[in-house]
């Protein structure tokens, strides 16, 4: 065989060595990068997880502290309003004494009334309602009535209102976290078809997607509020 050829044959081999030995570095680096890929994916989608169940929890919890203070808001209210029917009850009682003159019973039935009414009911006579004609109807339609019972009720369904809000939050911020771990999962597809492809280019695009997907599912966890 002539000089020629075997120099041309080592060549040739040379070569083809050559770009063996690339090929199968960037395969390694692939690999590794893959699978620093996958880790990261696996620790982020156990932290999603996580957050997802404790925020559906304070959900479960916040509505069911909702309903409970509306049975109680339910209840105050209930009690104020047969308070307030016993109290006009005795007014009205008060009235026909006072048209009898009966001046010991008048003093019986104001004694019956509860405090916050008898507060509102004095300050009523005080306008001297027999002889004033712009005088208010009664005691419940002065200034000075108020009912504890009916306020606390009040002050029940609004605390109900603002802990259902924070319910309702915490349902969206779980949800959220439950996308989050579903884009998680399309990362690990995305890399498990990746790792069939045999095409250089084909492989690394594939893997250019699953890393978007990753880092737009990272930014969207970062922004979101977190329970320990």
């Amino acid at each position: 065989m002539p000089e020629g050829a075997n120099v041309e044959i080592a060549h040739s081999l040379t070569e083809h060595h050559h770009h063996e030995a690339r090929s199968e570095t960037w395969h390694l680096v692939l690999e590794i990068f893959e699978v620093f890929l996958l880790a990261v994916v696996a620790i982020a989608t156990a932290w999603s997880g996580f957050q997802a169940a404790k925020w559906d929890g304070r959900q479960s919890f916040d509505y069911g502290t909702s309903s409970r203070l509306r049975f109680e808001a339910d209840a105050a209210s209930t009690a104020a309003g047969q308070e307030l029917v016993a109290n006009v009850g005795l007014f009205t009682a008060w009235l026909a004494a006072h048209e009898a003159g009966d001046v010991p019973l008048q003093t019986l039935y104001r004694k019956r009334m509860t405090h916050d009414y008898q507060v509102a009911f004095d300050a009523w006579v005080q306008t001297d309602a027999f002889n004033n004609p712009n005088a208010p109807v009664g005691p419940i339609a002065m200034p000075e009535y108020k009912n504890p019972l009916a306020e606390r009720a009040d002050h029940l369904n609004d605390e109900a209102s603002k802990i259902f809000d924070e319910g309702t939050e915490a349902r969206e911020t779980g949800e959220k976290y439950v996308r989050n771990t579903v884009l998680f999962a399309m990362v690990l597809f995305l890399v498990a078809i990746a790792q069939r492809f045999k095409d250089r280019r084909l492989r690394g695009a594939v893997n250019v997607i699953a890393v978007s997907v990753l880092v737009f599912a990272l930014a969207s966890i970062l922004t979101l509020p977190r329970l320990t």
